[in-house]
């Protein structure tokens, strides 16, 4: 009994620690899993739309195909005991059907070759005087408020991605 309550105890304040973590943020996570980078600020200087790039493309189309078919199966039962045992044998026909995907031919889709991205260019990045010219890539969100500011304003913004060119 007094190693039921230890384990319990020790249940209980875990799930007090996750609960803990999880209303401050502690299971962290942007798109893709990773924890979310640090928010920059800094002088607008311009900004990029990169449209979004399909193409169309093939690939094999398949179709469910299913064959029927019936097979034997065997039963027994036994009755009696000792000298007296006697097995009684008889059979059954059970049908079965076997699907699988065949390839019938080919069909067209759209396949993307460039995703698209908004992209914000700021200058005294956090501060730095010589940080200037540096390429963030933002949700659409933040791309349309910073469009929406004036040019050398001060703006502020978490990108997806740090320091990564556009």
């Amino acid at each position: 009994m007094f190693e039921y309550g230890k384990r319990l105890k020790a249940a209980g304040a875990t799930a007090f620690l996750l609960a803990a973590l999880a209303a401050c943020g502690g299971g962290g996570g942007h798109a893709g899993g990773s924890p979310s980078p640090d928010p920059v600020h800094g002088l607008k200087d311009t900004t990029r739309h990169v449209s979004r790039q399909t193409t169309r493309a093939t690939r094999p189309h398949l179709v469910k195909r299913c064959t029927t078919g019936t097979h034997q199966v065997r039963h027994s039962s036994r009755s009696g005991s000792g000298r007296h045992r006697r097995t009684r044998t008889w059979y059954t026909t059970e049908r079965y059907q076997d699907c699988h995907k065949v390839r019938s031919g080919t069909e067209t889709y759209r396949r993307e070759t460039r995703p698209e991205r908004w992209c914000v260019r700021l200058d005294d990045v956090n501060g730095n005087r010589r940080q200037d010219d540096v390429w963030y890539r933002v949700d659409r969100l933040d791309y349309n408020r910073v469009l929406d500011a004036d040019d050398r304003t001060r703006v502020q913004f978490v990108p997806l991605y740090p320091d990564t060119g556009c």
